[in-house]
């Protein structure tokens, strides 16, 4: 049974898709839902919260509540860390990652969330 879906994003369109097909399953089987997103470097913690509030918003347009987490750091650790805090039964998180030999040399988010995720993780295809 799924009671508890995370979920991350950093505003792309490949993100908002895997957003969106988390809360189809939220709906779908009345989980909670929570959406994570990192912040670090580059990335303000306002540009987050802002990227957050857009996510619940288009959610919330069709009637899906979700609760929003802001992290300082890697995205991946952020994903696990709150999946962890919320003893998530899945996480959710889009198949586009680091292409080339930086993939190789960094991970990509959705492998470094299977290799790691104490729970189930459903890597949605949005490209």
């Amino acid at each position: 049974m799924i009671e508890t879906i995370v979920v991350g994003t950093d505003g792309s369109d490949t993100a908002e898709a895997a957003v969106l097909r988390a809360g189809e399953l939220a709906q779908s089987t009345g989980a909670s839902l929570h959406i994570v997103c990192a912040h670090g470097g580059a990335v303000p913690p306002d540009i987050t919260s802002a990227l957050l509030d857009r996510s619940a918003g288009v959610l919330h347009s069709r009637g899906i509540a979700s609760e929003c987490h802001a992290r300082q750091g890697d995205a991946a650790e952020a994903l696990l860390t709150v999946a962890e805090q919320e003893d998530a039964d899945v996480i959710v998180v889009g198949n586009r990652g680091m292409h080339g030999n930086r993939r190789f040399l960094l991970g990509s988010v959705p492998d470094k969330v299977s290799h790691h995720a104490a729970c189930s993780v459903l890597i949605v295809r949005t490209t």
